[in-house]
């Protein structure tokens, strides 16, 4: 159905009036029509010019090239810029940078900036410095995605060098599939990181909820990944990105056959200028080597092989997932057709046993799930990227300081209650809520069943693929040229869709002079004009049809995939046991468990070490593990109180950062001695203690009043401070408010 509710249709008082209202509604839609293929027409010239430079993107910022990637020993079509703050905007060189890497997914690069309200406007607002890295539309020849990566982590270099006032490493944001490839690198380079946010990004190929998620099945449904070689050597060693954004189209053949153009077509006066603006980037297609492109569908789409630790670089390294030492801030929709919650999610139950397991690795993941934004909406969204991802880059230092362990980032509206309306920054305001694996898994997710299924698919996708590369490849490419390959891209549908409507076609020489006549003297319709109502309610009726066709055909592309690929025949035949547990995890490391076991009795022997910062932080954890949130409150009640302290130097970052995680590690390994060590740890002074102790309410109450449990640690703690009894503010009967949050 259309978000607008249909207008009502009002009676026709006579046969006049009636014949009035026709008039007038068609003089309206004729004129419609021809701004409608006005703005094609405009739409195709973009498409040209879009095409014809050096470097199209769609970034609405001022950019300076830093770093070219073709100039490197492995050159790659990639690029680093530093984004230009506009008029009004100032950063901080000091402060941690922000890098945000596009998608390569089809479209040209710039999502992530396509306007004031995106990624690179709230980390500019926020006083980061701020860098991109995109693309030229064609790869270099033999680039591949290690390559790539390799020049990323040069890219990163090169931003910590120009920022050698900054404490912290880059924050690096990876869209889509960029998410996936920022993950791989920061598996092989950790060192060269921040905080990681993956927004939008696939890491778990495979999951998903049956009746729901249809996408998964395509690879398995075509037999694999040959045909994805066959289309690379049909394109003389180039895959064609418009395939992949024809793929996006075909999920929804409703929006794309019909109710783009319709809402455009029925709001042409007003409608243009963000149709056009968002047809520039969707009409930037790329190209891809065709190695690259096998790579991401052997190795992740259809292999599965990211989350359990199976991919290797060239030199043998293994891609393990776990080795990555920056906090993990994941962003995903239900409303996300094309990267559900739980292939967003699902690798942490792939690389993890439990919540300990992911303490174990010093981890820390923070995820939050939108209720509703679709796939592009996390990315191009003025009220996502004023929300979510302007608190992610408000609070980016608390993300980074935040205990290891497994949160849920929620939001809620800022008040002038609990002093928030002078510790927030923004409109809302963010807490991370410890969770459990548990809470993943409640979002649904494949059974043993399920994975053998996929699992099959996989292996018949290798034979296939095999088969081909055997009898068929060396034929297909002694057919074709690079000429023929370079026509066919020319004639894709895709391509043709936005080339038809050009100047160049003679059929359309009147459209021009048309138009403007329009324009100049528009006659648009009464909005309570009974046509336009049955004008919306044929679009209504229209979009339901394709809707009803579109879950028709997913339920069938799943009962086929769960009846092929369930087939014990054909599993035993590919090698996979019709009767054993699938198990997607990678193998266990003892040299890593002697390094917790090792690390343990080290913290043991750091039980009594510090002295009133150690004992206050080893406090306050103790008290909000009962509370199990970290509030954007507390950590700016802890920042303003450093910036209170005048003579007092706070603690860098990563120092502050390693003390809390010690703090957390003892207070977890063995909480009655780390209690017990406390009051050793104070001032002898009472007078100072008594500060002390104040510092610790302030902050443990900065996020509102306390339940019971929380309420009572402090308590303990006045005692260790040898305070005795302190009054806290407790919430009335024991409980926390209801959060509205999302």
């Amino acid at each position: 159905m259309s978000d607008e509710a249909a207008p009502t249709n009002p009676p026709l008082a006579t046969p006049l009036a009636a014949l009035a209202q026709a008039a007038a509604y068609a003089t309206d839609a004729a004129e419609r029509s021809v701004l409608f293929l006005d703005v094609m027409r405009r739409r195709a010239e973009q498409y040209r010019e879009h095409r014809a430079q050096t470097v199209p993107h769609v970034l609405d910022y001022a950019a300076e090239l830093v770093c070219d990637g073709r100039t490197l020993a492995r050159p790659v079509n990639y690029g680093l810029v530093r984004i230009v703050p506009p008029d009004g905007v100032t950063v901080d060189p000091a402060r941690r940078p922000f890098v945000v890497v596009d998608p390569r997914a089809g479209h040209g690069p710039g999502i992530g900036g396509f306007k004031a309200d995106s990624e690179i406007g709230v980390a500019l607002k926020a006083g980061h410095p701020c860098y991109f890295i995109g693309f030229l539309p064609d790869p270099m020849p033999g680039q591949t995605i290690e390559d790539i990566a390799r020049a990323e982590a040069v890219f990163l270099e090169t931003v910590i060098a120009r920022h050698p006032q900054a404490r912290e490493k880059p924050c690096v944001i990876g869209n889509c599939q960029a998410g996936w490839a920022v993950a791989i690198l920061a598996s092989l380079r950790p060192e060269l990181f921040g905080p990681i946010i993956l927004a939008g990004s696939p890491l778990s190929y495979w999951a998903g909820v049956t009746g729901k998620n249809p996408m998964r099945y395509s690879g398995g449904l075509l037999g694999g990944s040959w045909l994805t070689a066959l289309t690379g050597d049909l394109g003389a060693g180039i895959f064609d990105g418009a395939f992949l954004v024809q793929n996006f189209e075909n999920q929804n053949p409703a929006n794309t056959l019909w109710s783009k153009q319709y809402n455009l077509y029925s709001k042409v006066d007003s409608e243009a200028e963000r149709y056009l603006g968002f047809e520039r980037w969707w009409g930037g297609h790329v190209t891809l080597n065709a190695e690259e492109m096998q790579f991401i569908v052997d190795e992740l789409f259809v292999g599965n092989k990211l989350g359990a630790g199976e991919i290797r670089t060239a030199d043998g390294t293994a891609v393990d997932l776990r080795n990555i030492r920056s906090p993990i801030v994941v962003f995903c929709s239900k409303g996300d057709n094309i990267t559900p919650p739980q292939q967003a999610l699902d690798w942490i139950l792939d690389l993890y046993d439990s919540v300990d397991d992911i303490r174990a690795w010093g981890q820390t993941i923070v995820y939050t799930v939108h209720e509703s934004v679709g796939h592009l909406g996390i990315f191009v969204s003025s009220s996502v990227a004023r929300k979510e991802h302007g608190e992610f880059a408000s609070n980016i230092d608390m993300i980074d300081v935040l205990p290891p362990g497994l949160y849920e980032a929620t939001f809620e509206p800022r008040t002038a209650a609990a002093g928030e309306a002078d510790l927030a920054t923004g409109d809302w305001v963010m807490h991370c809520e410890a969770r459990s694996l548990d809470d993943i898994r409640a979002l649904g997710g494949n059974d043993a069943a399920d994975e053998r299924r996929f699992a099959t698919a996989a292996r018949v996708s290798e034979i296939n693929l095999a088969l081909y590369r055997a009898f068929a490849q060396p034929f297909v490419k002694a057919m074709m040229t690079p000429p023929v390959a370079a026509a066919m891209r020319k004639l894709h549908p895709l391509r043709l869709s936005y080339e038809a409507f050009g100047d160049a076609n003679p059929f359309l020489a009147w459209l021009r002079p048309t138009a403007e006549r329009v324009r100049r003297d528009r006659h648009p319709v009464a909005p309570d004009n009974p046509f336009l109502a049955l004008q919306q309610q044929l679009s209504d009726h229209i979009v339901e049809g394709l809707d009803g066709w579109r879950e028709t055909c997913e339920r069938l592309f799943e009962q086929t995939f769960r009846a092929v690929y369930g087939n014990p025949a054909l599993q035993a035949a590919v090698g996979v046991d019709p009767h054993a547990a699938a198990s997607r995890r990678p193998a266990k490391s003892l040299s890593h468990q002697a390094l917790v076991e090792r690390r343990i009795a080290e913290l043991r022997a750091e039980m009594t070490t510090g002295g009133v910062r150690e004992a206050l932080m080893r406090a306050l954890i103790y008290v909000a593990l009962a509370r199990g949130t970290a509030s954007e409150l507390a950590f700016a009640a802890i920042r303003r109180r450093y910036e209170q302290a005048g003579a007092t130097e706070p603690l860098p970052i990563d120092a502050f950062k390693a003390m809390v995680r010690t703090q957390f590690f003892l207070v977890i390994i063995d909480e009655a001695a780390a209690l017990a060590a406390i009051p050793a740890m104070l001032p002898a002074d009472v007078e100072a203690r008594r500060q002390a102790f104040a510092v610790l309410r302030e902050v443990v109450e900065a996020a509102g009043p306390l339940t019971a449990a929380p309420a009572e640690r402090l308590a303990e703690m006045a005692g260790l401070f040898g305070l005795g009894s302190e009054p806290v503010r407790l919430v009335a009967g024991g409980t926390r408010p209801a959060r509205k949050a999302s």
